[in-house]
């Protein structure tokens, strides 16, 4: 058990009590601290109780002065307290199977943690739970869970997850929707096994399970499946059925609850042809993680942006390197900017050679396929690319390059852009 405190924070309700580093903490209250869930809601308590155990084995306890819902300020080995669970799965469509060769080591681990579902939003399938596991998350009233759902047909899950588990897990969503925990869903669509009759079902079981919200996604197929099930990609025609239907259940939900609950991910509607969305539909971008609304939300601050701007602009010439599939959007708004303030810019729809042709996110752009699509292209004074092409936090790539070695190869500065229009307008004005 990861409960050895490896450090505490200056100022902090347990260094003012004199908790020491190198104790292990035993329980909170009285209840035991086997990980991360058990010290935030526990030492979520006015003044708790504290049992620590020194190196030597011997225990005390001790009462910490704090106002409700302040943090302890204890740091442990790791951030769970504990590894994270591996996942048990595998899931005829998952991406990690498809993972080309040479990638950072923590691209080829899949976790399936209710704890990381709770603590950062990663989305679990339930499988690898144990009754006693599901039955204190209702205790802790641990909320939202974010659940990969994909099919409510047992048999069909079980194939989809190639797990038995996944049949019987369906029975944790129940008892989470009994017991009033907050559950959004996922469903990775897969041609063929679970749209049409049985992408209806799975709505409709979610929508008395008392699912708060679910995106809709397409599968993603990269160019490396060999061994793996035959999957055929969403095409035109099925992203444009599936969001028909997935609309007009939604419009029924919104009638009876107020919320459409089901939402299509920008992907399908560019897959499909068709224009996205208003803000209206995304009801406060609930799925944006997913991929539901992402464009829409950008698109819109930008323009709120550019509406505050009423001159013309001294900035460098710029490139914004995208997916494909983004390119378009990005295009019409570096117009707008270029007709109105006068800065010159263009965007380059990289083609992703890394894992194949049909992966046209921006987020699966890899830095070798950057230097080798825009090596000795005009591209101005700047480079801008957005955040989602990094890992979380880093300057580096899927396939392990920085972004100090693009900047070396295409001889230009880069400039890292979150996900967010405002940010995006401020960095084409070279406002950061």
């Amino acid at each position: 058990m990861g409960n050895t405190i490896k450090f505490i924070d200056r100022r902090s309700p347990a260094e003012r009590a004199g908790v020491r580093a190198g104790e292990k903490l035993i329980s909170i209250g009285g209840h035991p601290v086997e990980d991360v869930l058990d010290y935030r809601f526990f030492g979520y308590d006015r003044d708790p109780e504290l049992e620590l155990e020194a190196p030597d084995g011997s225990r005390r306890t001790l009462r910490v002065k704090k106002p409700e819902a302040e943090d302890l300020g204890l740091n442990f080995d790791t951030y769970l307290m504990d590894e994270p669970r591996p996942c048990s799965n595998h899931c005829l469509f998952c991406f990690v199977d498809q993972m080309a060769p040479g990638c950072r080591d923590t691209l080829y681990f899949k976790d399936d943690d209710a704890r990381l579902s709770f603590l950062m939003g990663n989305y679990i399938t339930l499988t690898n739970l144990t009754p006693r596991e599901a039955q204190r998350i209702i205790d802790l009233r641990i909320s939202p869970i974010n659940v990969s759902v994909h099919a409510t047909d047992p048999k069909l899950r079980s194939v989809l997850l190639g797990n038995k588990a996944g049949g019987e897990s369906l029975e944790y969503m129940k008892a989470f929707a009994k017991a009033g925990i907050v559950m959004n869903g996922q469903i990775v669509l897969c041609p063929g096994y679970n749209d049409g009759e049985q992408l209806q079902r799975t709505m409709e079981d979610m929508y008395a399970w008392g699912f708060a919200s679910c995106s809709v996604v397409p599968v993603g197929l990269t160019k490396y499946r060999e061994g793996l099930s035959k999957l055929r990609p969403v095409d035109r025609e099925t992203a444009n059925a599936v969001i028909r239907q997935v609309d007009a259940f939604g419009e029924k939900c919104l009638a009876k609850r107020g919320t459409r609950l089901f939402f299509c991910s920008d992907e399908l509607y560019i897959r499909a042809g068709l224009e996205l969305p208003g803000e209206d539909y995304y009801e406060d971008y609930v799925q944006l993680e997913n991929g539901v609304g992402m464009l829409r939300s950008l698109i819109s601050e930008f323009e709120a942006g550019l509406r505050l701007e009423d001159r013309s602009v001294e900035a460098s010439p710029y490139t914004i390197a995208t997916g494909v599939s983004a390119a378009p959007f990005l295009r019409e708004l570096a117009d707008r900017v270029r007709d109105q303030l006068g800065v010159q810019g263009q965007v380059a729809a990289i083609r992703n050679d890394f894992f194949g042709p049909s992966v046209d996110v921006a987020g699966l752009v890899t830095g070798g396929d950057l230097i080798r699509q825009l090596k000795g292209r005009d591209l101005g004074k700047r480079l801008l690319i957005p955040v989602n092409m990094l890992r979380h936090g880093g300057d580096v790539f899927l396939d392990g390059l920085h972004t100090g070695d693009v900047e070396r190869e295409l001889n230009v500065p880069v400039t890292v852009v979150e996900q967010d229009g405002f940010d995006l307008l401020d960095a084409v004005l070279g406002r950061k």
